[in-house]
């Protein structure tokens, strides 16, 4: 899962280097998706977190069959549901692109890039949910290689696409289309001859199964997309100090996010053991599991930040020339990285919560991390210090939702086990 997860921020920052070379239309055209592609992304992880806990927990029970028919399932309601907001978004596409405050000019250029871009995000949605019934039966192989070769695909193709054949933007996503289909013509063959697939769903009690997962789903869309939320109001508070801020800031937060690709991969691998032990009734290695998976990153995330500490002089002229940008990246590298600890465990804290079917805990611990740990802490540190200020609060913030996530976690497994 971790080569996997590399991979695609691989394609995506790929992607950004093609288009880029396109000219700065392009290039904003491609910025006004991204909110977008969050959304589609929070409803198919939202239905993946639902996927694995589900899945995996009847797998513990001893229920194949039943297993075999909730993956069926997943799969139709998680396609028809993406094809609907993907038709709403195509319906509502220049009331929304109006909202998000694209200039008429750029209009036609999005248009054209969307006609492709939406069916490439329905493919890939299609895709994580066969990645998520093969992580719920306990196969991270598959869909790791996969991650990896459609990733190499999609890069391969780009300049193809985009240049060769000379489709500019919309090769982009036409490329995208080429790899998805490919990794959707692997993946689901496999799923049917290991038969993790079962389409006679009239033996499946339908109402139940679908409340089943959408107790689940809902929270976990919620608490999915409370990160780009929390990214977005950051962003505004640190843009009150300028441009070299925002900039400073915007390379901060690209290093911080492979610096959490572990945590990544582990909120992804860990929840299939989780729903295994607990349709097994195993509480016991359910907290001996997460115990380590804790300890494990508290000590991997601050071994990072030691690392991104002792480099901050160097990485921050590294990446910018412009004295003001170099200078307060490496007040954010003094800083923030120290508390990687903090929101690894938060981010593995609330992966955990949604394996144990304790959804709206997940939902409750990722709010409380954004309106009572970060956010306040940012403004107050502003308010205090300046920018160096918010930094220390980011640091502050960060450590103490780790803190709280953990707490929360324990109080939701004591209150399993009484219920048990």
């Amino acid at each position: 899962m971790l080569f996997g997860v590399l991979s695609l921020m691989s394609f995506q920052l790929a992607d950004s280097i093609f288009i880029g070379q396109l000219g700065r239309d392009p290039l904003a055209a491609l910025g006004f998706t991204v909110p977008m592609q969050q959304l589609v992304i929070g409803l198919q992880v939202g239905l993946g977190i639902a996927t694995t806990a589900v899945i995996s927990r009847t797998l513990g029970a001893g229920n194949n069959a039943r297993a075999e028919r909730l993956a069926a399932l997943v799969v139709m309601i998680g396609g028809t549901l993406v094809f609907l907001l993907l038709a709403m978004v195509w319906l509502l596409r220049e009331t929304i692109l109006d909202l998000l405050g694209a200039e008429p000019a750029l209009i036609p250029l999005i248009t054209d890039y969307w006609v492709p871009w939406l069916g490439a995000a329905w493919l890939g949605a299609m895709l994580y949910f066969g990645y998520s019934i093969c992580r719920s039966h306990g196969d991270t192989k598959l869909p790791g290689y996969m991650m990896v070769a459609t990733s190499l695909l999609n890069i391969a193709l780009d300049p193809l696409y985009i240049f060769v054949f000379d489709w500019g933007l919309p090769g982009a996503a036409l490329a995208t289309i080429t790899a998805f289909s490919a990794g959707c013509l692997v993946v689901y063959p496999k799923l049917l001859r290991r038969r993790w697939l079962r389409f006679d769903l009239a033996e499946l009690a339908l109402m139940k199964a679908i409340r089943q997962l959408s107790g689940i789903m809902a929270p976990a869309m919620m608490s999915q997309l409370m990160p780009p939320l929390a990214a977005s109001l950051a962003t505004a508070l640190v843009a009150g100090f300028g441009t070299a801020a925002v900039g400073a800031w915007g390379l901060g937060t690209r290093l911080e996010f492979f610096s959490i690709v572990v945590v990544l991969a582990l909120t992804m691998s860990m929840p299939p053991m989780i729903g295994r032990m607990l349709g097994a009734g195993d509480i016991g290695q359910i907290r001996k599991l997460v115990r380590l998976g804790v300890r494990f990153v508290v000590i991997w995330q601050l071994v990072i930040g030691i690392v991104w500490l002792a480099l901050s002089g160097v990485v921050s002229k590294l990446f910018t020339t412009d004295p003001a940008v170099t200078g307060i990246l490496h007040d954010y590298l003094l800083r923030v990285p120290l508390s990687y600890s903090g929101l690894g465990v938060c981010m593995l804290m609330v992966s955990v919560c949604n394996a144990l079917g304790l959804s709206m805990r997940a939902l409750l611990i990722s709010v409380l991390r954004l309106f009572l740990c970060f956010l306040p802490f940012l403004w107050a540190g502003a308010q205090i210090a300046g920018m160096p200020g918010l930094l220390t609060g980011a640091l502050i913030g960060n450590l103490l939702a780790g803190v709280q996530a953990y707490l929360f976690y324990r109080q939701g497994m004591r209150r399993l086990t009484a219920a048990g």
